[in-house]
Formats: C-alpha cells, structure tokens, sequence
C-alpha cells in the first residue's frame, strides 16, 4: 500500500472516478477529490497533500488562476490535467507553478507513473532539506558544489547564491543539482527529463525548458545571457563548471 496522499481536481466525474479506481488498483489509499478550484483551495487548508492533480478548464476559477493560490499553501508536486495542447499553454501552466503537464485524452497508466515520479523527486527532495539521510546531520559527510557565483549543497538541499539561500522548488533543485553532478556534459531535453523526472519524455520538451529558466533566473546574474546554464544549438544543454572551483566535502 502506498501512504502518499493525493488530491484530484476535476468537475468531470467520470475522469476523478476513473484515476481513482486507477490508483486505488496501485495501491494509493489516501485519495480526495474536488470539483473545482475552491474546493481544491479549502481541502489544502486542512490537509497536506503529497501529490495534486489539477485540471485547468473548471467552472468558476480555472486551475491556471488556482495554481498561484495553491502554491501558497503547498510545494507539493501540481500536474495539470487539460485538453488544451499548445505550447503556450504549457508554458503558462508551468509559469504558475506547475511540475508537469498531461493533455486529455490521456493513458490513465502514464499519468500513474508521472505521478509516482514526481512523488518519488518530491519525497526525496524533503528528505534532503530536513536533513534525514538516515544519519545523524552532525556525523554526515556533505557534498557542495561550488560555482563561484553559488553553491549547492546535495544533502541539504540548498541552494546558495552570492552568500544568501534562494529558496527552489524539488525538482527545480532536483535539475540543477543533476547538471551539478555532471559538469560540461551536453544532456538533450529528452535526456534530462528522463534523469531527472523518472519516466520517458513522452515529447514533454518544453517541461525542461521551463525549469531551466526557472534555474536561471536563480543562479545567473543575467537569465537572458546565461553564464553557467549554457544551450549547445541542436543538441542540448550544459552546466559550464569554472576551472578554479568544484566539489567540496564537508
């Protein structure tokens, strides 16, 4: 049995019953559901959920003008549910503060594995920045990884930048810190995605696009003309590590 805990958004019925019968057969037990963006809001003022499943068109307010409230009240993981496609569209839905992006009509078994990814990024993320390796915080050996400009420490979960913490969603620090780990390698967006989310692609490119600006925008003193976060036309991306610094051990 699985004791993450999620909440399904929709208003249509036939699609909160069908993923519900869906997770329940992958042993998910802890499943609430809401038919539009209030109840959604209300549930998470009572409730810490581990995992939201959005969907974007909803009477009333949409799950686009709902994320933004949402993410005041929860980081967990938001995947949107919609039928809507284009680009722009995704792009919106991540700039609001989503994690993924599932267009209708969809396999219910894909939308179970993106969504065990994102728990298990999410889970793991938490770990990190509680400190709870299995360790105590005092004996355990930290990784840093040192960039002049910032600094990301692997156990902790922390993000520095010019000396202050900046606060970065799981798997905002979950990309960066895999880019840490391989300095000067081109990794494709198809590559990345699946590093770092867990599951195949399954053409989501514009999902690592999003969270590499999101990772500029914290690490760059200029997002527009980036430093460390570099685009190789036509193959990929790749963290550029100056040659004075590296890992450090703590």
């Amino acid at each position: 049995m699985n004791s993450h805990s999620i909440l399904l958004v929709d208003d249509e019925h036939s699609i909160v019953e069908l993923m519900q019968i869906v997770l329940e057969k992958e042993g998910f037990t802890d499943i609430d559901n809401a038919s539009s963006a209030e109840e959604a809001l209300a549930a998470c003022r009572v409730k810490e959920y581990d995992l939201i499943v959005l969907d974007v068109m909803m009477p009333g307010r949409s799950g686009i003008e709902a994320a933004p409230f949402l993410r005041e009240l929860t980081d967990a993981p938001i995947l949107f549910l919609t039928a809507r496609t284009s680009d722009f569209d995704k792009l919106t839905g991540f700039a609001v503060g989503g994690d993924d992006y599932i267009t209708k009509p969809f396999n219910p078994m894909e939308v179970v594995a993106r969504i065990r990814s994102q728990l298990r990024r999410y889970t793991h993320a938490k770990r990190l920045a509680a400190g709870q390796s299995g360790q105590s915080t005092r004996l355990q050996q930290q990784t840093v990884y040192d960039y002049g400009r910032f600094q990301v420490n692997a156990e902790a979960g922390e993000l520095i930048v010019e000396g202050e913490t900046v606060s970065c969603p799981a798997l905002v620090f979950q990309l960066l810190l895999f880019l840490c780990e391989n300095p000067n390698r081109i990794f494709s967006k198809s590559e990345l995605y699946e590093q770092v989310w867990g599951v195949d692609a399954f053409n989501d490119d514009n999902t690592v696009m999003v969270h590499i600006h999101r990772i500029r925008e914290r690490i760059e003193a200029d997002p527009s003309n980036p430093q460390f976060i570099v685009n190789v036309r036509g193959l990929g991306y790749k963290l550029i590590q100056p040659k004075a610094k590296g890992i450090e051990k703590r």
